[in-house]
């Protein structure tokens, strides 16, 4: 079996395809661990909102009295 070699178009076209391949089947970047806080979290945190205040104390920003 004679061996033959790919012309520069042909490579080109294999690199092209392999890099499609990689940027659409790759894993997710590495971000924050999933144990970081959130910007909603943050949000309310820093605005120290907290639902347990709510239902504790119903008058609190009007709120309604929790029945269960």
């Amino acid at each position: 079996m004679a061996e033959k070699t790919a012309s520069g178009a042909e490579a080109a076209a294999i690199a092209a395809a392999i890099a499609r391949f990689e940027s659409e089947f790759a894993g997710a970047p590495a971000g924050e661990p999933e144990d970081a806080v959130g910007p909603w979290q943050r949000a309310a945190l820093l605005e120290g909102v907290g639902a347990k205040q709510d239902i504790q104390d119903p008058q609190a920003r009007g709120g309604a009295r929790w029945q269960s």
